[in-house]
């Protein structure tokens, strides 16, 4: 009977830890396409980066595991390119993805505004098709604790996150004007960025890959919350003022496409696998360890952590490609030729033959046209040759037929 109990109460606390484990998760889980996409990750990669042409690069590397966005459903994950709206002093740095040939939808928007002191406010606002009305990060401000009723969850410095005290960095806005990319974005000599990507247009280095299921994506990421939670927070308010007159009703782009495979549920498989959340987690302490970078750090992921679209499910798998840009076949170029468009390179280098063999040899042949030109010099040579024997035999005939006479 004693046994009996004790039992009971091992189960009851194990239950009790997977069930506030599961609660603190669903916590980060908004049920919305911009689950893939973690705007805390974002904020501290614009933080650390120098250009924003560095910045787009950096967020679509496969090695970073930020982006894994699939918004159109195509079981590879999209470009994200950066866009900058100048008004003024105000800078509005859209990201934005193209789900078509014809629709572009914004995924988030950085707001960075300087005053006359030199002083610079940054905002990063989700868009409210991909995370809700209002989602805004910032940097915990000076001015936030004068100004703003405490959490219940702050004690003084500290935040309590997953019942754990997490010490709050605060910062300010002369500080936040020394991040080296708002400080290149101000300068007399800055160029406006605009990314020339485009749908069926992309740069060398972007090999696409199937996306990551969420709680893999979550489990990865939830190592570095604790970074993220004691930098930035969750705000109510636009601190840009002309957020609405400049951006939202003038510059803003949303997609159809995103919205019908939001209402119709195609989103939802990404949630599908919460098994793999220790996984996640497990992979980012084995690439982390030791402070290995490249090949020991990106490894090989297993294909069972990546998920396919509901639209996918029955379709054969495409995952033995995840580093071959061909799995869009008419959005994804190949990465070693950005400026030509997919379909000309496809019909030059695959002729519209059923023969795999006569493809082969057709490759080969335009691929090697200095061994057939010097094929075809021997050939000429040995035909010249020929004659030129024939001749001298002739002429030995007629000399000895003249002896004979």
């Amino acid at each position: 009977m004693k046994t009996l109990k004790i039992l009971c109460s091992f189960s009851l606390l194990f239950l009790m830890g997977y069930l506030a484990a599961a609660q603190s998760s669903n916590e980060e889980r908004l049920n919305l396409p911009g689950d893939n996409l973690n705007l805390y990750a974002v904020m501290t990669l614009f933080q650390e980066s120098e250009t924003l042409e560095s910045f787009e690069k950096n967020l679509n590397a496969q090695d970073s595991r930020i982006n894994n966005l699939d918004l159109n459903n195509d079981d590879r994950t999209d470009y994200i390119r950066v866009i900058d709206n100048v008004d003024g002093n105000v800078h509005t740095i859209v990201l934005q993805v193209s789900v078509n040939k014809h629709e572009n939808q914004d995924i988030a928007v950085f707001t960075v505004q300087r005053d006359a002191d030199n002083n610079v406010v940054i905002q990063l606002v989700g868009d409210e098709e991909l995370y809700g009305k209002g989602y805004i990060i910032e940097p915990y401000y000076d001015d936030v604790a004068a100004s703003e009723t405490p959490n219940p969850g702050y004690v003084g410095k500290t935040k309590i996150y997953k019942g754990e005290k997490v010490t709050v960095v605060r910062t300010t806005y002369y500080e936040v004007a020394a991040w080296p990319l708002v400080r290149f974005i101000y300068t007399p000599t800055y160029v406006v960025w605009h990314s020339p990507w485009y749908w069926g247009y992309y740069p060398p280095y972007w090999n696409p890959w199937s996306p990551f299921y969420w709680d893999y994506y979550y489990g990865y990421h939830s190592n570095y919350y604790n970074h993220y939670y004691s930098h930035y927070r969750h705000s109510q308010h636009y601190r840009y003022a002309h957020y609405n007159d400049h951006y939202y009703n003038d510059h803003r782009s949303y997609s159809n496409t995103v919205y019908q495979h939001r209402q119709s549920g195609s989103y939802n498989n990404t949630y599908s696998r919460p098994d793999m959340r220790k996984q996640g987690s497990a992979d980012f302490k084995r690439r982390n360890s030791d402070n290995r970078r490249t090949d020991d750090r990106q490894g090989k992921i297993s294909d069972e952590h990546r998920y396919k679209s509901k639209s996918q499910i029955n379709k054969p798998s495409r995952r033995t490609e995840v580093n071959n840009p061909t799995g869009k076949p008419s959005a994804r170029p190949d990465a070693r030729s950005p400026r030509s468009k997919p379909e000309i390179k496809r019909n030059e280098t695959r002729p519209s033959s059923g023969n795999t063999t006569e493809r082969t040899n057709v490759n080969k042949h335009t691929s090697r046209p200095s061994h057939e030109v010097k094929s075809g010099n021997s050939r000429s040579t040995s035909k010249s040759e020929t004659k030129k024997s024939t001749s001298k035999g002739d002429r030995s005939k007629s000399s000895d037929e003249k002896k004979r006479r």
